[in-house]
């Protein structure tokens, strides 16, 4: 999800060890998402990030590119937010995050600017009010795009560039046919960039009949309704990102734990967000129709131990190992297309297995 979403941040020229960091400031959020695992758990682990704990990762910020202040929470919910952007950005790094716009005032968005936001992220799941609300339960597709109205509003009235504005679309069958109508919807609120995502993430029936991608590498039915809103984005000079809807081999998934990790609220060290979840470990995913029982992976505990000892430990090394192996192959199959052997073996599953955690993730299908 991070490369997805912030890509155009973390594609820049590299000048620091790490890509991106993302840091969970709150569980808390008050929306009832239908795509959320929170709904399906009682026991949900509310908590909020201190900022005498969020001071701590300061000094480990000069080695990263960008900051996405964000988990499984509602990052406006942080009495800290504009606190914690004004010291991430004393550090030298970009930062953002993915909102849903909920009980955003012009003092807020002017707070925020002032603090030095880089980007922020809409997520919106349908075109019109009644497709929206029906999917993100507790939101109003009106107040979300009165937020937007409001960062524009202040930019022009602060003479800023700055936050560039996004919007983030999921994908599901309730609002696939809308999907094509998203370049024009951006264009209209004065958006020049939509990132489409997959529901990658199920625990229950409803989540599983939802998703619009498919396990097997075929051609899915809704490929030529996202073809249709790629060709509207280009018609109306909208950057649109997407998503495969069909399973392909990644040597990396999207999420790049080699130059990306997950920080959550409590300071676990997480190589990714679909790992540390705020929920008892272990966890539940559903991958592939079958179910999967999932422990929590932390490397360590950032508010307690050194980074680096948290980066060279043995397990993270042995965990990160997998996907170095997988890219080392899949360049060599690359460097390969002329061979007919390899090719052959590349359109099979050639690539080393991924870490265990992760066979049962459909980001490693490139989903």
């Amino acid at each position: 999800m991070i490369e997805k979403i912030f890509g155009k941040f973390l594609r820049r020229r590299k000048k620091k060890p790490f890509s991106a960091w993302q840091i969970e400031l709150t569980t808390r959020c008050p929306l009832q998402c239908k795509m959320c695992i929170r709904r399906e758990s009682a026991d949900w682990q509310y908590q909020d990030m201190p900022l005498e704990d969020f001071r701590k990762i300061l000094p480990y910020l000069a080695e990263v590119e960008t900051v996405v202040l964000e988990g499984w929470g509602e990052s406006l919910l942080h009495k800290d937010l504009s606190q914690c952007i004004r010291l991430v950005k004393k550090e030298g790094s970009q930062v953002g995050f993915v909102t849903s716009g909920m009980g955003l005032t012009k003092h807020r968005v002017t707070e925020l600017i002032e603090a030095g936001l880089d980007f922020v992220g809409f997520s919106i799941s349908g075109v019109t009010p009644e497709t929206h609300d029906a999917i993100r339960v507790n939101s109003h597709l009106p107040e979300v795009l009165n937020a937007i109205r409001l960062f524009h509003e202040e930019k022009a009235r602060l003479g800023s560039l700055r936050p560039k504005i996004h919007v983030v679309f999921l994908m599901v069958q309730d609002n696939i046919e809308e999907v094509p109508s998203v370049p024009s919807f951006a264009k209209e609120i004065g958006i020049e960039e939509v990132v489409l995502t997959n529901i990658c993430h199920t625990i229950n029936a409803w989540q599983e009949t939802q998703r619009v991608f498919v396990w097997e590498s075929v051609r899915n039915k809704y490929e030529e309704i996202v073809k249709q809103a790629e060709a509207n984005a280009r018609k109306l000079s909208i950057r649109l990102k997407r998503p495969s809807l069909s399973a392909i081999d990644v040597p990396l998934c999207e999420e790049n734990p080699l130059g990306n990790l997950y920080i959550s609220a409590e300071g676990e060290v997480s190589p990714c967000v679909y790992l540390y979840p705020p929920l008892p470990s272990p966890f539940k995913r559903i991958f592939c129709g079958k179910e999967y029982w999932i422990k929590k992976a932390s490397f360590g505990n950032i508010f307690r131990d050194p980074f680096s000892a948290i980066w060279s430990c043995s397990d993270y090394e042995e965990f990160r190992s997998h996907f170095i192996k997988r890219e080392k192959e899949f360049r060599e199959l690359c460097f390969s297309l002329w061979d007919s052997p390899r090719l052959k073996k590349s359109q099979g599953n050639a690539l080393p297995e991924p870490p265990g955690l992760c066979k049962t993730c459909h980001k490693i299908l490139g989903i």
